[in-house]
């Protein structure tokens, strides 16, 4: 199989990746990150402009179109950048809950504005209690007329305290931990009894906890069929992970970068510490692990909107759990080859660093995925790849 992008997709990595270097230098970011907003809202606008925000949607909503091998195209662009705009959770998550579950008014009513960047989504997937299980939902909605009551508490919403739609997930019916039973609802967060509570994550971003103290919706706030929502939340949150394995090898990509000028650089005993040959057995270590990355990406994407299967779930799985490993080796070799300024806030490679450890938990870490990987049935070797994204 060739893996080269064709010149569609080259053209357009080509073009986030000159937007990137040419508007997000380390400093910007870092003063992004202590603004109230978290993320520059010029970056925002800049995507939209461009189309970048309309890759995954469709050519009726204004879209590109694009699969999982375009999304990670973009994807892996921010993630050299470490950009802190809430693309996978605007984006992917809450334009393609709403794309899978939303009947045509509402997709009328959002997915326009979430392709084109005016309108910015959150996803409340997961609690306090929940851990990384999907399905672990104490959130109540209990009907209450011709609408929902909800109440319940959502934990670690990215960019949720300037969403303009929040997407949650509520029961309806059954036990905490059953799939059946569990409904998704979308609402303005300036409905009575949403509150939020925002707060720095270790990564740089803006996170926040979503409390619902009997929030009244009508029926229209209710995306699909009452009680079947956890397929749809698996599919997305699979999209999800694909994506956010791509900007995981970009962040890998400029860690590595850091780290090689960095033994360039640095002289120890009147030559570069490169020369060493342990650093240098560390370093070939740091690439390989990079390039078992880099392929598990490229396989993530291309399964990513495939049809549900235990194939795919497998597959992603795999990929989250090689490179949440691979991004805790790269962070933890590249601190140990940079010594003491590896882990100042003054220096970028510290912040690439945390990113990778936060991906790695993000939708689920490498001891989770492991978990779940071996408890499907499908054997990988049978796995058939699509082929009618890739050249």
């Amino acid at each position: 199989m060739d893996f080269r992008l064709n010149e569609e997709q080259q053209m357009l990595q080509d073009t986030v990746e000159r937007l990137v270097r040419g508007e997000y230098s380390f400093e910007k970011r870092l003063a992004f990150s202590e603004t109230e907003l978290g993320f520059s809202a010029d970056f925002w606008q800049q995507l939209s402009e461009l189309g970048l925000t309309a890759v995954p949607f469709s050519e009726e909503l204004g879209g590109f179109g694009g699969s999982g091998v375009e999304v990670q195209s973009v994807m892996t662009e921010l993630g050299r950048g470490l950009c802190l705009e809430p693309y996978v959770q605007s984006i992917i998550l809450g334009g393609g809950l709403i794309g899978q579950a939303g009947n045509d008014s509402q997709k009328d009513t959002w997915l326009a504005g979430i392709a084109s960047g005016e309108l910015k989504a959150a996803v409340g997937l997961q609690e306090p209690q929940s851990f990384y299980d999907l399905n672990n939902v104490e959130t109540r909605a209990e009907k209450n007329g011709e609408g929902y009551a909800l109440n319940g508490r959502k934990a670690v919403v990215i960019s949720g305290h300037c969403a303009d739609l929040i997407v949650v997930s509520a029961r309806t019916s059954g036990d905490a931990r059953d799939a059946d039973g569990i409904s998704l609802f979308a609402l303005s967060p300036d409905t009575a009894g949403v509150e939020r509570r925002a707060y720095p994550t270790i990564d740089g971003s803006r996170g926040c906890d979503i409390t619902l103290n009997n929030v009244q919706v009508g029926a229209d706030a209710l995306l699909g069929e009452e009680g079947k929502a956890a397929g749809v939340i698996e599919y997305q949150a699979g999209r999800a992970i694909a994506a956010i394995c791509a900007e995981a090898v970009g962040v890998m990509e400029m860690a590595n970068e850091l780290t090689l000028d960095y033994l360039k650089q640095r002289k120890q005993f009147g030559v570069p510490i490169g020369r060493f040959q342990v650093l240098q057995h560390r370093m070939v270590d740091m690439m390989s692990e990079l390039e078992q990355a880099r392929s598990m990406a490229i396989l993530a994407a291309s399964v990513a909107d495939s049809e549900p299967s235990d194939e795919r779930r497998r597959v992603l799985a795999a990929a989250k759990n090689v490179i949440g490993r691979a991004g805790q080796f790269i962070s933890e070799a590249g601190i140990q080859s940079h010594g003491g300024i590896g882990m100042t806030w003054e220096y970028n490679f510290a912040h690439y660093a945390k990113r990778l450890i936060a991906i790695n938990h993000q939708l689920g870490d490498d001891d989770y995925h492991l978990e779940q990987y071996a408890t499907l049935s499908v054997s990988y070797t049978h796995l058939t790849l699509p082929t009618s994204d890739l050249v």
